[in-house]
């Protein structure tokens, strides 16, 4: 095959280890297809070890996002007894704008139009339909499980729970501490010149 010499094992009953041939027209495409598969094989992992799914396309995102926007306004308001302080009810504005990002990005990616199609998405979650999300194809609003468009819940809270603990450190650090590399003389003019004693030692170098 090429210039290469391969071996090929085939009807093998139950076996242990498989090889995926990949085939493309350039190297670079070829790379692009390998890591979509490595993607894909991840992915599948994953849904083997923990079966749970949550519909796509920003939907849990916006879920959260509105759930988190209706609880710091509560807090806003005084409510004590589901936010402790409008503190915390401004913490929780700014998470749900992050969230949003996600079906935002989805929609401009699609070339639609990101604050029509997200206030529709707003509506739709309102309402309680909470599986609808974006089409990334078509750049609008659609029901994630008509549509057929899953994500892996494990993965979904991995990244969550990363994103948390990230902004965490960032908010921990109160200063930052500068390295500044010394710059070095240009080595212009002329060299030092060198003092020598009676005795024919040399001295401490003068400067020119």
């Amino acid at each position: 095959m090429g210039d290469e010499y391969f071996t090929f094992l085939t009807e093998c009953t139950s076996p242990k280890a498989c090889t995926i041939l990949l085939r493309g027209p350039s190297k670079d495409i070829l790379n692009e297809v390998d890591r979509n598969l490595a993607d894909a094989m991840a992915v599948a992992r994953n849904v083997v070890l923990n079966p749970r799914l949550i519909p796509g396309g920003g939907a849990v995102e916006m879920a959260v996002a509105r759930a988190l926007t209706e609880a710091g306004a509560a807090g806003v308001a005084g409510k004590e007894k589901e936010i402790a302080g409008a503190a915390q009810g401004a913490v929780f504005k700014a998470v749900s704008e992050a969230l949003e990002v996600i079906p935002r990005t989805l929609v401009q990616n699609a070339g639609g139009n990101a604050i029509r199609v997200l206030t529709e998405l707003r509506a739709k979650h309102a309402a309680g339909e909470h599986t609808w999300g974006i089409d990334g194809h078509a750049g609008k609003i659609a029901d994630m499980k008509t549509y057929g468009l899953y994500e892996s819940a494990s993965v979904k809270i991995q990244t969550l729970k990363t994103a948390i603990e990230s902004t965490r450190v960032l908010l921990r650090v109160d200063d930052i501490v500068q390295a500044t590399r010394k710059e070095k003389s240009s080595g212009g003019g002329a060299p030092a010149v060198q003092d020598m004693g009676p005795d024919g030692e040399g001295g401490e170098p003068e400067a020119p």
